[in-house]
């Protein structure tokens, strides 16, 4: 079985390095060959707000790697449908790591693609993604209002340009993101488990749990991140899935993990706390894209802290294009409804001050 290495602190720079020299990354990377760093900046957050990779978990790889004679390194991201990938790329501050190290920044967004066939179907996929020799992931372990937790394997959605992003969500997102990690497999993956939101994947809420971890299995990593968050793989269909496309295995046992460290306190991950589930127990869902549910679950996490009682119906996907709806209409495949939230996708803030006229 592959282990995976286990690091506590929360220096990510000085961890991201422990973990890499532990585990002899560079003994696994081709001499002489190219390296992309896949971040996770699905918006333009900062990190210690529990949606985005740190900024050190970057600069630590680029150190090592260079430290190790590898020189043709890249970062590669794609922000979510609807967000600025470089806006999103300075808030984390990115931009100063890759001048330090001297390091070229690839908005995928603009790259050219490339079909491939997967298990699922053909996809389009970004080509510094497919090209690189070395693709190094470096998700964040945190909650999702779809898909209840997001690591590795959904990580990779980023290597996708937006059209493919949105078909994802129209095909249940469940069974895509599979079939993707499972083809792309990158060779490494680094999770930061510094400070995830448990509930927003675009973070706001964020839990401290210093800890991070490495391995090869992009599967077995995010098993082992259920474990962490207290779930069963069953609540994360996508990672069995994954294990039937061929994308790794979901086993992890203790003899598994190599901890390079003891925590100072408890470290364990607390579970979800149910709080999407129970925000949207009034939304009617079918195919909508990340970026706009998760407007909707903020303006709704806002309003009910606002007091806010949201009684009519909500409606939010592509299913609902071209529909006459009773209710309230989420962005624009639902400007059928009789009550619309303009934008693709709309801000919480617009949503919110929807919901609050609806009272």
């Amino acid at each position: 079985m592959a282990k995976i290495f286990e690091i506590y602190g929360s220096d990510a720079h000085a961890m991201t390095m422990s973990l890499m020299e532990a585990a002899h990354v560079a003994d696994l990377i081709p001499k002489g060959g190219s390296v992309a760093l896949k971040p996770n900046l699905v918006v333009a957050g900062r990190p210690e707000e529990g949606g985005t990779t740190h900024a050190g978990v970057l600069s630590g790889c680029m150190e090592y790697l260079q430290n190790h004679g590898f020189t043709n390194i890249s970062v590669i991201e794609g922000s979510w449908v609807g967000d600025d990938t470089g806006r999103a790329f300075r808030v984390a501050g990115y931009d100063k790591v890759c001048k330090k190290y001297g390091v070229p920044y690839y908005d995928l967004k603009r790259d050219k693609t490339r079909t491939v066939k997967t298990a699922m179907r053909p996809m389009e996929i970004c080509c510094r993604a497919l090209d690189t020799d070395f693709l190094i992931n470096l998700p964040v372990l945190k909650g999702h209002c779809q898909t209840v937790m997001t690591c590795a394997l959904k990580n990779c959605k980023g290597c996708l340009p937006d059209k493919e992003k949105r078909r994802f969500h129209s095909e249940g997102l469940q069974k895509p993101i599979a079939a993707l990690g499972a083809y792309l497999k990158p060779q490494l993956t680094i999770v930061d488990s510094i400070c995830g939101d448990l509930n927003f994947e675009e973070g706001g809420t964020p839990i401290y749990t210093n800890r991070m971890y490495l391995g090869t299995d992009p599967v077995q990593i995010d098993a082992y991140g259920c474990m962490l968050m207290g779930l069963n793989l069953s609540q994360v269909p996508y990672i069995k899935m994954a294990e039937q496309f061929g994308g790794g295995s979901t086993a992890v046992s203790e003899a598994d993990i190599v901890k390079l460290n003891e925590p100072e306190a408890s470290a364990s991950y607390p579970a979800p706390s149910g709080t999407v589930a129970s925000l949207t127990k009034n939304v009617r869902q079918d195919s909508a894209c990340s970026a706009c549910y998760a407007s909707l679950v903020r303006a709704l996490y806002n309003a009910k802290r606002s007091g806010v009682r949201v009684t009519a119906p909500i409606y939010i996907g592509q299913a609902f294009q071209g529909q006459s709806l009773d209710g309230i209409g989420i962005g624009r495949c639902c400007s059928g409804a009789s009550c619309p939230v303009k934008g693709c996708p709309p801000t919480a803030e617009a949503i919110l001050a929807v919901l609050k006229g609806q009272e």
